[in-house]
């Protein structure tokens, strides 16, 4: 099953340390939805980059189609307000 390393790309520089409470509340729900695709197998790791530039998020997707990548992003409730980028990965993974 083909890989993709994904970059949710911040807004601004800052979003990390200024974001409003209604930014907040928009990635509270964008960790528990992928905590849930995580929960279900599609998610290998996810996470904050404490990029001292400007901290993004990353992670890695195990899933069948690139059209099935993109609508895991575009249900994202973090993509209303930052933006994503994904690459296809050549992951090296353990076993199942």
């Amino acid at each position: 099953m083909p890989h993709y390393f994904l970059k949710l790309n911040p807004c601004r520089p800052t979003f990390a340390q200024d974001m409003t409470a209604e930014e907040r509340a928009i990635m509270l729900q964008h960790v528990a939805y992928w905590t849930d695709l995580m929960n279900r197998g599609l998610v290998v790791v996810f996470g904050p980059v404490m990029d001292p530039k400007a901290v993004y998020g990353a992670g890695v997707v195990e899933i069948d189609t690139e059209d099935q990548l993109k609508d895991l992003i575009r249900n994202d409730p973090a993509a209303n307000i930052n933006y994503y980028e994904y690459y296809p990965m050549r992951a090296v993974v353990p076993p199942k």
